[in-house]
């Protein structure tokens, strides 16, 4: 069985020579001003989008992805404004690209411009970790999609959409599911559950993570204070997102890796798609909780599992964190990294947090034989209409078997 996987593809154009500098210049910043320009009129149709923009020097591969992308603006995001650094949006028919060994940079792009026999190649840095998708497109393996020209203050970076079919292996009569908790302490809490008992936990901390949030913030701050130049800020702003989407690549990889370890894998995450508006900690931790990326970590997981041939599965998030794993009753985090669980007869005292949330999430893997996919809108709730789940219900269970306490994991 195969599955349909979308990714973007990174580039940085090699340094141009000034007339190609100045030909990039121009294709920027006349799609601003036809972007601009469609957005305020209020064109919310092709038809109309495309009477704006016909009269613009543009290649027709911009104009497409303006006739499309203007009325997503209103429709779609009900937009009231637009960010003035918009890249350059290109339909897939400017996935030009060709490959030699005999050049400098073995990748090059032809740079769509307006009018007949006027596109130029420019090199590509490409990612080497990409470099097998970039074959598959150039090998009609992978399919392009939209592509995106931006301007950074020294460079220029290319993003490219493409989507893949990958193997996706068949449900296993006897699946290991590996649930992960991700959050403020623990940047992500990975625990294997094998007949309902917690197996091999792996933890990473999201000390690194917090520490250069605040620091971005306090430095953008102060530089906003003394009215530094925009490319100042722009330039320490680039440099906090890069740092963070790296920890999120190293800890996707180190989680997939994880459940690797296990015999038929089922990677299972919560579904994120209401926590927004059922968070409430007061206004300055919902905050920090918003503006950390669960959702771009979960994907990222997501991404590199369906790469690895491991299934994937979304459940109900409510309740994880409070809940014991061992009888499925209501307990109580005394601190951030304990949970106690009062019940007498429960032979769980004292656990690990953040081990006792993942061991949750993986406990409420496909209860009926269905899973959630991480959609607005979407439950788990069972389909033979009655009226709650497994995920979601704090039953009377028999304790399970074996003991582990917080202690298993205190190192």
């Amino acid at each position: 069985m195969s599955e349909t996987v979308t990714k973007t593809l990174q580039a940085t154009l090699a340094t141009p020579t000034t007339g190609k500098e100045q030909r990039l210049q121009r294709l920027l910043d006349t799609y601003r001003d036809a972007l601009h320009d469609a957005f305020d009129a209020g064109a919310d149709t092709m038809a109309a989008v495309n009477d704006i923009v016909t009269p613009y020097d543009l290649p027709y591969q911009a104009k497409d992805a303006l006739k499309s992308y203007v009325p997503q603006l209103h429709d779609t995001y009900d937009a009231e404004e637009l960010d003035d650094e918009h890249p350059v949006r290109l339909v897939n028919r400017a996935a030009t690209f060709d490959h030699s060994e005999n050049r400098d940079y073995g990748f090059v792009w032809q740079v769509p411009q307006p009018g007949r026999g006027t596109n130029f190649w420019i090199p590509l840095r490409i990612n080497p970790e990409q470099e097998s998708l970039w074959f598959d497109l150039l090998n009609g393996d992978a399919t392009a999609g939209e592509l995106r020209l931006q301007r950074h203050r020294t460079s220029w970076e290319l993003h490219v959409t493409v989507e893949y079919s990958v193997e996706v292996p068949p449900e296993s009569d006897d699946p290991t599911y590996i649930g992960f908790d991700i959050g403020e302490s623990a940047l992500i809490t990975g625990c294997a559950l094998k007949r309902d008992t917690p197996r091999k936990p792996m933890l990473v901390s999201g000390s690194r993570a917090r520490r250069l949030r605040k620091e971005m913030h306090t430095t953008l701050k102060r530089l906003q204070e003394r009215d530094a130049a925009e490319w100042r800020i722009d330039e320490r702003f680039d440099h906090y997102q890069n740092a963070l989407t790296d920890i999120i690549e190293k800890v996707s990889r180190e989680a997939v890796e994880y459940a690797r370890q296990f015999e038929n894998p089922v990677i299972v995450l919560e579904d994120l798609s209401y926590i927004r508006e059922h968070l409430d900690y007061g206004t300055w931790m919902n905050r920090r909780l918003h503006s950390w990326a669960f959702a771009r970590l979960q994907g990222r997981i997501e991404n590199k599992a369906t790469e690895a041939g491991i299934r994937v599965e979304f459940v109900n998030a409510a309740y994880t964190s409070q809940t014991c794993h061992a009888c499925s009753r209501l307990g109580r985090r005394t601190e951030q990294a304990e949970f106690m669980c009062p019940h007498d007869d429960c032979h769980i005292s004292e656990f690990q947090a953040d081990i006792n949330a993942a061991a949750n999430i993986a406990s409420r893997a496909n209860p009926w034989g269905e899973s959630v996919r991480w959609e607005p809108g979407r439950d788990d709730s069972p389909r033979d209409g009655s009226a709650c789940d497994s995920a979601t219900v704090h039953r009377e269970t028999s304790p399970s078997p074996g003991q582990m306490t917080l202690a298993a994991y205190s190192d």
